[in-house]
């Protein structure tokens, strides 16, 4: 069997959400299961700290919003005895190779890429050139750690095969120095939606809190929240194109119950929104719970979350220095040539 190398991660900006638990981490957590200590391979999971600055962060909640995710990434189940969690800027290797890749990416790539787009038109006279040059840096943090597959959301693929295409273009230029890596879409994995706007993604910038349920959300906020939601016309509780709300109500149910949606369907036959949204409540506060626990535990133990990203950072900075060496030797820069 072929080494696999996973690299990903989530900005330490607003409130991680069930979508990002749903959709992404515990999909690590299942990679981490499976292939930890077979054939070498390695798990990377980094708190991107300096994509979520291309919007203005408070400086002293984005230090406390580093620690949280942390501690968020082990409570939810992350192994640091089998995966690296690092802070991306504890890494100066990131920059650099950022850097060197805007300085041989075509003006063109970044125009043409779509989460640009939909930001900026958003953001309007607030966007940055560190929102523009976003995909530059992510190139660099998936192509320091010579990584083979990259876990993310089909929202993500583009930014995916401009890394390959930045890979590619930096080895035809100086000398064959990345691998290109492979994006691993979960199709199992579903994007769970608003609460409030069940067509648009749950996200952690959503403006109406109510849209969103936060992993660190009391028990009766979370109830608040779900009786709340949306729901579509009739009274049916089923999935359908004509029900987005109840789709994803149902997803969510699903996710966290272990039930398939067919299931949840059935046991719902004749009964009415009421009783489905705090039988969902229920769920999904039971399921944060050893989550939530485990959380606070490893909040109140600073010295061990400060090991754990300590011996991330150490084993990051220990690997992409040699890539960093690698790439600056082929660029020209410094005196690497000449240096043992």
């Amino acid at each position: 069997m072929t080494q696999k190398i996973i690299f990903s991660g989530i900005q330490p900006s607003g409130n991680l959400h069930i979508g990002n638990y749903i959709g992404a981490i515990r999909q690590w957590v299942k990679l981490q299961d499976q292939m930890t200590d077979r054939d070498g391979n390695e798990l990377i999971f980094c708190i991107v700290d300096l994509h979520a600055i291309t919007v203005y962060q408070e400086p002293k909640i984005l230090r406390e919003k580093i620690k949280e995710v942390a501690a968020l990434y082990v409570a939810c189940g992350i192994d640091p005895q089998k995966a690296h969690i690092f802070v991306q800027s504890e890494n100066p290797d990131h920059s650099c190779l950022a850097w060197i890749f805007d300085c041989i990416i075509p003006l063109g790539w970044m125009k043409r890429m779509t989460q640009f787009k939909d930001k900026s038109a958003t953001q309007k006279d607030s966007t940055t050139v560190g929102l523009f040059n976003y995909p530059a840096l992510m190139a660099a943090d998936i192509l320091l750690y010579d990584t083979t597959h990259v876990p993310v959301g089909e929202d993500q693929r583009q930014h995916i095969e401009l890394t390959r295409d930045i890979a590619e273009r930096f080895n035809k230029i100086f000398s064959p120095t990345f691998s290109l890596p492979r994006p691993m879409i979960d199709k199992s994995a579903p994007r769970i939606m608003s609460l409030q706007s069940p067509r648009s993604k749950m996200s952690k910038s959503d403006k109406d809190p109510g849209g969103t349920v936060n992993l660190l959300d009391p028990p009766e906020e979370i109830r608040n929240k779900i009786r709340r939601a949306v729901t579509d016309s009739g009274k049916e509780i089923r999935v359908g194109a004509d029900k987005p709300a109840l789709t994803n109500l149902l997803t969510i149910y699903a996710k966290f119950s272990g039930k398939s949606v067919k299931e949840i369907e059935l046991m719902y036959q004749g009964k009415g929104y009421a009783d489905f949204k705090n039988d969902l409540a229920e769920v999904v506060i039971a399921a944060l719970k050893p989550i939530q626990q485990k959380y606070q535990a490893l909040r109140q133990d600073s010295a061990g979350l400060e090991k754990i990203l300590d011996d991330g950072r150490n084993f990051a900075g220990g690997k992409s220095a040699k890539k960093t060496k690698q790439v600056r030797t082929a660029v020209g820069l410094g005196r690497y040539t000449t240096r043992k």
